[in-house]
């Protein structure tokens, strides 16, 4: 059913000032930028997903919807879309699930340098079924195209995704069992408390936290943060630097043979780590 993550989406307060801070922190440049019922939006596109800007802009009911996100939660990421090769089965399996699945509806979105309009239809679970996490499932019609490079040492990819829950029993049941992703690893940590969870979709990690201390309880899971892939780890934060942003030192990742950095401003309540992977910790995602 599902062949990947088709982006994520973060709200910003303004649409100039995020698409300016990503392409900073990305060293990309969008590859689609649109203004629809009042909501801009811009999205920087990669192999294996993309991620999707989206601000108020104007009047009108998309701008409303936007507009009382970030008062209730303020920036950062809002919501996830799956891709689907058939939305259709996907509608069907969705609600033989349990997941509640709106009736599906299209979309469309015309890039405001090009011209180009893109198509889709989408569906979304219900927000209950899906621990509060507002999760999409997506069957794009064209292909979107890919973000350029705009700076050298840039972002290659989104490494992985991470979840916080309060229940991973529950969260994995989800994403495993129901939504079919690929499970890969179970693993506490007992010197920071926290229990991971690995599941793999598309070229893409999910990533699954719970931090043991806190118990297990009812409450909603949380899209947390993201990870993003680079060639080479020093240059990257080099240029984050000299462009202003504040990043903390390299370190030695969980993983064995990663390196990584956070970046600590410019993200957009985002929190965010800049990795590099060995070739063997690549081979073992």
């Amino acid at each position: 059913m599902i062949t990947g993550l088709d982006h994520a989406v973060v709200l910003v307060r303004d649409i100039e000032a995020g698409v300016a801070g990503y392409q900073t922190l990305l060293g990309r440049a969008p590859a689609w930028r649109a203004n629809s019922n009042g909501a801009a939006s811009a999205i920087f596109a990669f192999d294996n997903t993309s991620l999707e800007l989206m601000a108020p802009s104007g009047e009108g009911e998309a701008a409303d919807r936007v507009r009382a996100a970030l008062d209730k939660q303020g920036e950062g990421l809002v919501s996830l879309a799956f891709a689907v090769d058939d939305i259709a089965k996907a509608h069907h399996r969705l609600t033989r699930l349990g997941l509640a699945p709106e009736a599906i509806s299209e979309g469309a979105s015309t890039d405001l340098a090009s011209g180009r309009t893109l198509t889709w239809k989408r569906t979304r679970a219900s927000a209950e079924a899906t621990h509060g996490i507002r999760l999409f499932f997506l069957q794009r019609n064209e292909k979107l195209p890919r973000s350029t490079e705009t700076a050298s040492a840039a972002v290659s990819m989104l490494d992985h995704l991470v979840i916080a829950t309060p229940d991973p029993e529950r969260t994995a049941a989800l994403y495993g069992a129901r939504l079919g992703l690929d499970m890969k690893l179970d693993r506490t940590i007992a010197a920071i408390g926290t229990r991971f969870l690995f599941f793999r979709t598309g070229g893409l990690v999910f990533e699954i936290i719970h931090r043991i201390k806190d118990g297990r309880s009812d409450d909603p899971d949380k899209i947390y943060g993201v990870s993003w892939r680079v060639a080479d780890v020093e240059a990257t934060r080099t240029r984050l630097q000299e462009a202003g942003l504040e990043v903390s030192e390299v370190r030695e990742g969980r993983k064995p043979g990663t390196r990584v950095f956070t970046v600590r401003t410019g993200t957009f309540g985002v929190p965010t780590i800049v990795i590099q992977q060995s070739q063997r910790a690549d081979s073992d995602n």
